[in-house]
């Protein structure tokens, strides 16, 4: 579990975190949503350490990182696996090479090891045949599912993914979304996703954080959010045509 506890991040007069509350429970994919310029790209890398908040306090498992030492700062970040917006592959190395990246910067098993853990995470991203494969020899789907391998072969406590829809057609946004899910019940991983895709909100949103000028707007569940009259939510989830009618459905359906 993640704890975050009145957050403020400025960057000099600029305040950008306004003092966010929340909590995000492991084995549950926990969506952060908002229009661009709420904070959102802010708040994921106060998560991930790469910020510092000036204010309040962020828990991971009862551990308050503005608490710890260097070097338990390093070995939390080797607990976050991240997933980036563009994939972030290393062109120059096959898809087993990006794999087995972290591996070898950040661990000391062996050569055997290390092939039988980077077979497993590639196995259960379904990418048996492509070890030896460049990143540009693959599609855009199967470079996500590579990414997923990479963030996930460290057996991580915390997953983080900025957009990893962006750039994929629905169908395979749809594969990428339930592998995402399926992976984080099965490891029982805290999940936090930044996104601006509906359908993700609508498919896996087990528990919805949206940001609005740095602020925490409104948190819910994929249901409960068809049910709230806030103003800033239902204007920015049904600000396309499809949704609008989805909640008009909705809205029916209950009288």
């Amino acid at each position: 579990m993640i704890e975050v506890n009145d957050i403020h991040k400025s960057f000099g007069e600029a305040e950008i975190l306004k003092g966010v509350t929340t909590q995000f429970e492991k084995g549950k994919t926990n969506l952060v949503i908002g229009q661009s310029g709420s904070g959102k790209t802010v708040f994921l890398k106060c998560l991930l350490g790469l910020f510092e908040p000036e204010e309040g306090s962020i828990c991971y498992d009862g551990r308050t990182y503005s608490s710890l030492s260097g070097d338990e700062k390093r070995d939390l970040r080797q607990e976050m696996g991240m997933v980036f917006q563009g994939s972030a592959l290393f062109d120059s190395m096959t898809v087993e090479g990006n794999v087995t990246f972290p591996l070898e910067m950040f661990t000391k098993q062996s050569k055997s090891e290390m092939q039988d853990r980077v077979n497993a995470v590639l196995k259960r991203v379904n990418l048996i045949d492509a070890h030896h494969k460049y990143p540009s020899e693959i599609s855009g789907g199967m470079q996500k599912r590579v990414a997923i391998a990479r963030a996930i072969v460290m057996n991580p406590k915390y997953l983080f993914c900025d957009e990893p829809n962006s750039g994929l057609d629905p169908k395979t946004a749809i594969l990428i979304d339930n592998l995402i899910q399926e992976i984080t019940e099965e490891y029982d991983i805290t999940t936090v996703i930044n996104t601006h895709d509906m359908n993700s909100v609508m498919e896996i949103g087990q528990k919805i954080l949206f940001l609005k000028n740095g602020l925490k707007e409104w948190e819910g569940t994929n249901k409960e959010i068809f049910k709230t009259d806030n103003a800033a939510v239902t204007d920015f989830v049904y600000s396309s045509e499809l949704f609008k009618k989805v909640r008009q459905m909705y809205i029916e359906e209950r009288n």
